[in-house]
């Protein structure tokens, strides 16, 4: 299984989550590290201001600062590759990179949701309105 390493600027917390005014993309990120953890992904985060030292003992992350400087943080490795930066990843992406199917979950019953399908009806096949066109 691919391993995702998340490197954070430095932050008041250890999820940055926490203060009067939370950043959206940190809560955001907080939830999706912690629903592809929950379903088997090998996904970590390092704060710069709480966990330094996994910014040096990882060589990507560390070539990482000496070049770009804390200023292009957060950066997101796949096994010693960069394959983000500058922003945090979306679910979808570290599903993916975790080697986990990012499909959506499926409804589940009571709980008043319910996924339906996608059909693409264009204008040439008649469409909603008949072969006549728009309504």
């Amino acid at each position: 299984m691919p391993a995702v390493r998340v490197f954070e600027p430095a932050l008041c917390c250890n999820t940055g989550v926490c203060g009067p005014d939370v950043d959206q993309s940190l809560i955001d990120f907080t939830a999706a590290l912690g629903a592809v953890r929950d379903a088997g992904g090998d996904v970590e985060r390092a704060n710069l201001a709480s966990d330094p030292a996994a910014f040096t003992a990882d060589p990507t992350a560390l070539a990482f600062l000496q070049t770009a400087g804390s200023q292009g943080l957060p950066l997101t490795v796949v096994d010693g590759v960069t394959v983000l930066t500058g922003r945090y990843p979306s679910r979808e992406e570290l599903s993916r990179w975790a080697g986990l199917d990012a499909a959506p979950a499926p409804a589940v019953a009571g709980t008043g949701t319910l996924l339906l399908a996608v059909t693409d009806v264009t204008r040439s096949s008649g469409g909603c309105c008949g072969s006549e066109g728009c309504c």
